[in-house]
């Protein structure tokens, strides 16, 4: 519901740019934000992003959550999703972050949704997307969990958390926890 809400709002705001969703896995929340987008009659452009092999290897403070390999789809079970709704393909870019995201990013981003899961994964994402995001964007992260604001939180992935507060600790933008249920999200609107 919060990514619904927020990918209404750039629309509404008509806040520049194309949106980026950077760890797509499957598609479950591109095929969210195409629908949306098509409610809206948006003609601006989905730009996704997965290694399509799991998650690459993780650090100490990645936490216990998942290893190394986890959460591997293929690139037919996300172009499968979104025939199932008869939605057309956003434009896929197959890779690590680290790899795809420096030549691949659109010019300018109105909405991010960050799904990399682990710190080098969120910070790789941020210094990339950060630069790119226009005047008013959001930029949603998964997984963002502040145990001081919300102790009941899903804190499983310590890392995003990190990753977020050191890019960001020199930034007028700061995250803000968004409550969803048991599974938080942080977000930040671009100054």
């Amino acid at each position: 519901m919060n990514m619904y809400h927020l990918v209404s709002q750039v629309l509404v705001y008509g806040v520049e740019g194309d949106f980026v969703e950077v760890g797509c896995n499957s598609g479950q929340s591109s095929v969210l934000t195409t629908k949306t987008m098509q409610l809206h009659n948006s003609d601006k452009k989905l730009f996704v992003y997965d290694s399509f092999e799991g998650l690459p290897s993780l650090s100490p403070i990645d936490g216990i959550a998942y290893h190394q390999g986890q959460l591997k789809t293929t690139e037919d079970v996300l172009r499968y999703n979104f025939k199932r709704y008869n939605l057309p393909l956003p434009e896929i870019h197959r890779g690590w972050f680290k790899d795809t995201l420096p030549g691949g990013l659109p010019d300018k981003i109105c909405f991010a949704y960050l799904d990399g899961d682990l710190y080098e994964s969120i910070l790789v994402s941020l210094e990339h997307v950060y630069p790119k995001l226009a005047k008013g964007a959001v930029c949603l992260i998964d997984d963002y969990s502040d145990p001081s604001i919300n102790p009941l939180g899903w804190n499983k992935l310590p890392g995003v958390k990190k990753a977020c507060d050191e890019y960001l600790s020199n930034k007028p933008e700061k995250v803000t926890l968004l409550y969803a249920g048991e599974y938080p999200h942080g977000f930040f609107r671009k100054a």
